[in-house]
């Protein structure tokens, strides 16, 4: 390992990089778009959805404007609602929240495995009430849930499954996408996101025809033909110009992917040994996509500090959970509801990870993490 001192950035993410090497063939895309002026609903959308849902291995796709939109609309298809209760992460972003929220079901939280970070399989079965309908693990920071566990939880107790996939597309579980497991999987497609759009956009998945149906018809007013109006929908489209980009950066996925891999072994290599430091722990029969590479230390703010002084970007994901915040106050949890979240949220640190990343970056990331420790 070499340091080259530079002043140059290390970025957290480098989305310029990324867009830099399609630029030709998304000019070419949105240049016929923009001539056939197929803005909404157009070919491209189809196409991807066709090839998202071959890839995911799937029979549908529905494309949709966000991530948070596909998890409301899947809790809505499967008839989750007001007096319903559906149980996930505390320790994972609020979108996976909200959307039960706005379903007008009550999230119940439970806590993280404290090495994979993922839901705790072990404390599900004590969160389940007569009001429970539904489970969402969340396949944190690009590793998949244990979703055998989560599956033989479900099918006991009648629970419907649905897996947020925002951070993991294309990990695995025993060879199986996620998205595939459950009843629904949902994606974001948010720039940042391993597959990400030049803008918003998510979408999910299913084997089940009408649910997929249902969906369509909530997506987009609640009509298949203009004007006809079948329920009360809402206006959840994901638009033709970054369905075009999606399907262009799809076929790229699986080698964007295997570029992350190669980035979390080469840190884990240079940091596991490092007194006080935790590298991720990629769980068997699990493939981990490393959306995020996440660490914890022992005094984040020094070593965040360190970080900064070498020109080196870092993120927390995520520095409150959600039993802790503000908008969930009103469920009445209190510090000390889930220990494993809440002890990991003083020291997790998220390294700079995306597929473009060279080893000279890596190499100033770990020498100013070693410098501060």
């Amino acid at each position: 390992m070499s340091v080259t001192l530079t002043s140059q950035v290390v970025p957290f993410i480098d989305l310029p990089a990324q867009f830099r090497a399609f630029q030709p063939e998304i000019n070419e895309a949105f240049t016929a778009i923009f001539a056939n002026t197929s803005f909404i609903s157009g070919a491209a959308v189809k196409e991807f959805e066709a090839d998202f849902a071959r890839y995911c291995q799937t029979e549908y796709c529905v494309s949709l404007h966000n991530g948070t939109v596909a998890l409301h609309l899947a809790l809505l298809a499967l008839g989750i609602g007001p007096g319903d209760e559906v149980i996930t992460n505390a320790n994972t972003f609020i979108a996976t929240a909200e959307a039960i929220s706005f379903s007008g079901a009550k999230p119940v939280f439970v806590d993280c495995d404290p090495v994979t970070y993922t839901i705790d399989v072990k404390q599900i079965e004590k969160a389940i009430t007569p009001a429970t309908k539904a489970i969402i693990p969340v396949h944190l920071y690009g590793q998949p849930a244990d979703m055998d566990t989560v599956m033989s939880i479900a099918k006991k107790h009648n629970l419907k499954v649905i897996e947020d996939a925002c951070q993991a597309h294309g990990a695995l579980y025993k060879g199986k996408r996620v998205g595939s497991i459950g009843d629904i999987g949902c994606f974001s497609f948010y720039p940042g996101k391993n597959l990400g759009a030049a803008g918003d956009g998510g979408g999910l998945v299913t084997n089940n025809a009408q649910w997929a149906e249902h969906i369509n018809l909530l997506r987009d007013h609640g009509s298949k033909q203009k004007y006809v109006h079948e329920i009360v929908g809402h206006n959840f489209r994901l638009d033709t110009l970054q369905a075009a980009v999606l399907k262009i950066k799809l076929p790229h996925l699986e080698s964007w992917n295997q570029a992350r891999q190669k980035h979390a072994e080469y840190y884990t290599k240079h940091l596991k040994d490092v007194p006080g430091i935790v590298v991720p722990t990629v769980a068997s029969h699990r493939n981990s996509v490393f959306h995020l590479y996440v660490i914890q230390v022992p005094d984040r703010e020094a070593v965040m500090a360190a970080l900064a002084k070498n020109n080196v970007q870092c993120g927390i994901h995520y520095p409150v959970p959600l039993h802790l915040t503000k908008a969930y106050e009103n469920l009445n949890y209190k510090a000390g509801s889930f220990p494993v979240s809440e002890k990991a949220a003083k020291h997790i640190l998220s390294l700079p990870m995306f597929a473009e990343l060279v080893e000279e970056q890596q190499d100033r990331v770990i020498a100013a993490i070693k410098s501060a420790m």
